[in-house]
């Protein structure tokens, strides 16, 4: 018969691995865009316009079904901050199809630097090991840095900008697909803070 501790732990290992199939999956999505973009240069605005916004709401959704269906409470945060800005971008992207090249570059920038920031927040929140947070840490800064480009030079030539984004697509979802694959050690992690004893206070 199962301890309470057993039950417990198996509930954590449970919830955690679903996180690390959210940043799976997103980590998919964003290789499968990047490889898209790369092999298919000569794309339409309107077609990016769709992919994109289809990537972001894609994202978003799967990230935040994840968080409410059994990320532990510090990791649903985290998940529902990132899943929220995905799903905004994609929606609103989605609904305005006839965007302009220049608004969607600065969306497209605006998402980077937000979700740069949400990651190199998640690596010092999240129960990742010392190489997983430098990864997401790297990762959040170059994502940063894309939407800083992207913001500093939006007239740069339809190849480069398109370079850019298959290479923070690419970035991105390797960051991702690398933390999920590892994620052994954050169940594990996480495990031992919910079976750890809680230390006794005494009372006066």
């Amino acid at each position: 018969m199962e301890s309470v501790f057993d039950q417990a732990g198996k509930a954590v290992s449970t919830q955690l691995t679903k996180m690390r199939w959210a940043l799976g999956v997103n980590g998919l999505l964003s290789v499968a865009v990047g490889v898209m973009i790369l092999v298919w240069p000569g794309i339409s605005l309107y077609a990016l316009t769709i992919v994109f916004g289809a990537y972001a709401l894609a994202t978003g959704v799967v990230g935040l079904g994840s968080a409410f269906s059994g990320a532990v409470k510090g990791e649903r945060t985290w998940l529902v901050v990132s899943s929220l800005l995905g799903i905004a971008v994609g929606i609103m992207v989605l609904v305005w199809p006839n965007i302009s090249a220049l608004a969607l570059l600065y969306v497209i920038g605006a998402s980077a630097v937000s979700l740069g920031i949400i990651a190199i927040g998640g690596a010092f929140y999240l129960p990742l090991d010392g190489a997983d947070t430098a990864l997401m840490t790297l990762s959040g800064i170059a994502s940063i840095l894309f939407g800083i480009v992207i913001f500093a030079k939006p007239g740069a030539g339809a190849l480069v900008v398109l370079a850019l984004i298959a290479a923070f697509a690419l970035v991105n979802g390797i960051t991702e697909l690398v933390v999920a694959i590892g994620g052994k050690r954050l169940v594990e992690s996480g495990m031992k803070r919910t079976l750890a004893p809680k230390p006794h206070t005494s009372s006066v």
